[in-house]
């Protein structure tokens, strides 16, 4: 960037990844390569046996915050790893499945893969409409019309990665049980930032990032399983259990977890998670909401700048600048400081249910450590940009 190093940073990325991390995140992943990281499950020896200790904690950690259980807590690179798993163990075979229109490329690619090699249908539902607020009634109504003898699960996100709509994900995930269908979650921009409970939620299997919500260092993912659930493996590899069979074995997690963990993150994940816990979701969901709304409220007094769906308060925001590519305003933020990210952040359908989907945005994603006088800071950047 062109920011001077005495410059100050204002981090507004939030939605790619949380910046800075807790400092117990940071001390404890650092701890972790300093002391024991051992390659756990791969050996009896001391560092082995506390890397394995570390790496089960975690599991306990992710299932007691989102009503899971410890070995059905399944370790990926990440949320689209974690993702492909899940869609293509579900659906590699055969069959129909529906996502929502506010799907980032992480759900639709590998969906559209699998159509594409003529595996599987899939159709589009209507979650979000710039038109008209739907109802539950309205989002359910649509899932009806477009369900099939063949249809077999239900894929969608909690919250989009480009404004801070949210779907009704209890609710659907209930119409999922009452009619026997499978229920994916995207949870990449909820977790640690709104409440989620595999049990009430009914959700069946539920992705997420470690780096994002929960504050783990990059290089993480998340597959949470509903107990029972068996899925067909995407990796297979050395699990370090039963090295003597041609198969991955059956039991979770160990079947879906070819090859090395990524220890220091899965450390630092446990951290994570104590620092959301400490904080409380509630509180940090209405930190998010708090600064949404101070910046909603200087951003529409500036003439020429768009704020899109602009009634749903949390933790990211889209925008334009009328006459300035959103590409440009991001450019000449930077120049001032701010980190935020323009373009169209990896979500073609999302887009295009906002009306975005010829000149992209510019998304502010908040987090806990931003404060009033960072929103401050920026809507001032952009009257000034505006008023160049």
């Amino acid at each position: 960037m062109n920011a001077s190093q005495d410059q100050r940073i204002i981090y507004f990325d939030n939605a790619a990844t949380t910046f800075p991390k807790p400092q117990s995140v940071i001390a404890a992943t650092i701890n972790c390569m300093e002391s024991y990281c051992g390659n756990a499950g791969r050996g009896s020896h001391l560092l082995a046996m506390r890397s394995a200790e570390e790496v089960y904690n975690a599991r306990e950690a992710v299932a007691s915050l989102f009503g899971g259980e410890p070995d059905n807590v399944i370790f990926t690179l990440n949320t689209t790893y974690a993702l492909n798993m899940a869609i293509k163990g579900v659906m590699g075979r055969t069959g129909h499945i529906l996502i929502s229109n506010m799907e980032h490329n992480s759900m639709l690619r590998p969906i559209a893969r699998l159509a594409n090699d003529k595996k599987i249908y899939y159709d589009i539902f209507t979650a979000y409409s710039n038109r008209k607020r739907l109802t539950v009634k309205d989002i359910l109504s649509d899932i009806t019309s477009r369900l099939r003898h063949d249809t077999r699960a239900i894929a969608c996100i909690h919250s989009s990665n480009i404004c801070s709509h949210s779907l009704p994900i209890r609710e659907i995930g209930q119409f999922c049980r009452r009619h026997g269908l499978i229920f994916i979650v995207d949870a990449a921009q909820s977790a640690g930032h709104l409440p989620i409970d595999m049990e009430k939620d009914c959700i069946d299997i539920l992705c997420m990032p470690a780096h994002k919500g929960l504050y783990s260092p990059q290089g993480l993912g998340i597959m949470l399983l509903r107990r029972g659930l068996r899925l067909d493996t995407l990796v297979e590899g050395g699990n370090g259990v039963r090295s003597l069979d041609i198969s991955m074995g059956d039991s979770a997690p160990e079947r879906y977890e070819g090859g090395t963990l990524c220890l220091p993150a899965i450390v630092g994940l446990s951290k994570g998670i104590e620092f959301v816990r400490q904080i409380g979701i509630d509180r940090i969901c209405a930190h998010e909401k708090h600064l949404w709304q101070l910046a909603l409220e200087r951003l529409d007094s500036i003439r020429r700048v768009k704020v899109y769906d602009a009634e749903d308060a949390g933790g990211v925001m889209l925008f334009n600048i009328d006459g300035i590519s959103p590409d440009k305003v991001g450019e000449l933020l930077s120049s001032k400081g701010f980190c935020l990210r323009t373009g169209f952040h990896c979500s073609a359908l999302a887009h295009r249910s906002l009306g975005t989907e010829k000149t992209g945005g510019v998304r502010i994603g908040f987090g806990i450590f931003n404060t009033e006088n960072d929103v401050e800071s920026l809507c001032t950047a952009v009257k000034d940009i505006v008023n160049i």
